[in-house]
């Protein structure tokens, strides 16, 4: 019997064997007998500790104790109160660093689901939606008890426009919130659909697309336009879109440009970036049969690197058939980076860790294709300034991994279009546009959030940057 105030009820998988080898849903998600019972290992601190990891603000312990009675819609409206994409946060969040990392259960025993809770409310919720659609959709009388169950939330107009540069977690936070104070919001993606990292990066059987595609469904709804194929710095300068009459503007374009190790052989045949990698399948349905997207498919694949984009390219690289994976990491798993779940989930579908391994050049054949990846042996000195130890270089450990292909995930840069091309905007000491704690960039009317900012950092992340914004440009236009 499960002790319901150390351990947290499991939530159901996919098994291992069978999941490996499809793109859907890894997790199912709990029922609500199982929801209520996770709620009310709940402690109700007085304090409310995990609160102060959530860089949204969701009010968590009003939200759990409504799970406990089973008022899963109450639930909902409190978290989606500060949160705007609960469903994606439920799933892609890294809670066991942010608001499970604070909860008092985890002293002696499993912090609560935070994250598993979120995900269930609003999955009911949807559910509940698209029950109350259907019904909708075949009824011919008794409209009006329809109406609050398909509120789409609109509000009256402020008159006051706001135009949104990228559509990723912090652009669509910074619409979500900005629509709710009758803002006429306009959002601007460089891409063919909006989602940025959640509709490229993030694999089908982590954060299925229909989800995001969901919630860019409701922000239309609320009156948020949205215009794909706009490079903002391309196709319009952001001192154009001031002209255009938005009084305005939020840039939040994340982090996308690839990074190398820029080691020999770097340049064969075989070697590609894990966002291309990723763009191919996710965005581009490259996992789909009935799609000619061209994607790398290897028998024997190295991916380098230990973070969340690491895992996500290997465990897609196992799934589009090939039969041997690698993830190599510099440092060991005490300091890898990315989600226990994800690891957990990894070593369970047959990825094969190379811990305290590192790169030093690819290996190719005459005709300029990859048949191997050379690495050396590391341990671990003192921590650096991440505080983490850092890897030392064993002498004479080379050796060679048999692959022909190579994944570099090694983190993104900050693409410069924006900077370059938006007179006088100022850069931070990271090279990403400078802002000061309310987002507020140099200029006049322009703001900035997330990854455009800081660097690659998390989905949460962004969607906090995204709020702040969203609240000093309401204060801004508001004076």
């Amino acid at each position: 019997m499960i002790n319901l105030k150390k351990v947290k009820n499991p939530m159901p998988e996919q098994d291992p064997i069978v999941r490996a080898g499809n793109f859907e849903e890894v997790a199912g998600g709990y029922t609500a007998e199982m929801a209520i019972n996770e709620a009310m290992r709940c402690l109700k601190c007085r304090k409310k500790p995990c609160t102060k990891g959530c860089p949204v603000m969701v009010r968590i312990p009003e939200f759990i104790a409504k799970v406990a009675e089973g008022d899963f819609e109450e639930a909902y409206q409190i978290i989606s109160g500060t949160n705007a994409l609960p469903r994606i946060c439920g799933r892609v969040c890294p809670q066991e660093n942010q608001c499970e990392g604070f909860c008092v259960q985890g002293v002696h025993g499993e912090p609560v689901a935070i994250g598993r809770l979120e995900r269930f409310v609003s999955d009911w919720h949807a559910a509940q939606e698209e029950a109350a659609q259907a019904a909708a959709d075949g009824a011919e009388e008794d409209e009006e008890s329809l109406e609050s169950l398909l509120d789409d939330g609109v509000v009256i107009s402020n008159g006051r426009k706001v135009a949104v540069v990228g559509a990723g977690p912090a652009g669509l936070t910074c619409a979500g919130d900005l629509s709710a104070k009758g803002y006429e919001v306009t959002v601007f993606e460089s891409l063919h659909k909006p989602g940025g990292v959640l509709a490229y990066g993030i694999p089908e059987f982590r954060l299925p697309k229909d989800i995001v595609a969901a919630e860019v469904s409701k922000l239309e709804k609320r009156g948020v336009q949205f215009v794909n194929n706009a490079v903002i710095g391309k196709s319009e300068t952001v001192d154009e879109l001031f002209e255009d009459g938005f009084e305005a503007v939020f840039i939040g374009t994340g982090a996308g440009l690839p990074s190398f190790m820029n080691i020999p052989g770097e340049n064969l045949l075989g070697v590609c970036s894990a966002n291309e990698y990723l763009t191919r399948i996710n965005l581009m349905k490259g996992y789909l049969p009935e799609y000619d997207t061209p994607v790398q498919k290897a028998k024997r694949i190295a991916v380098v690197g230990g973070g969340n984009v690491a895992m996500d390219a290997a465990r897609c690289a196992k799934r589009m058939g090939a039969e041997k994976v690698y993830i190599v990491y510099r440092r060991s798993m005490d300091e890898i980076p990315a989600r226990a779940e994800e690891i957990h989930h990894a070593i369970e579908e047959g990825i094969d860790f190379q811990l305290l391994k590192n790169p030093v050049a690819v290996i190719g054949d005459e005709n300029g294709y990859v048949t191997g990846l050379e690495c050396v042996e590391m341990e671990l000195g003192e921590p650096d300034a991440s505080g983490r130890r850092r890897p030392i270089v064993k002498g004479g450990s080379n050796f060679v991994l048999d692959v022909d292909c190579v994944i570099m995930a090694i983190g993104t840069k900050l693409n410069k279009l924006i900077l370059e091309t938006t007179e006088n905007l100022e850069a931070n000491d990271r090279g990403g546009i400078g802002t000061d704690t309310g987002a507020a960039t140099n200029r006049e009317g322009v703001f900035a959030g997330g990854d455009a900012v800081t660097g690659a950092a998390t989905v949460i992340l962004a969607m906090g940057a995204g709020k702040t914004a969203a609240a000093s440009i309401d204060e801004y236009l508001g004076e």
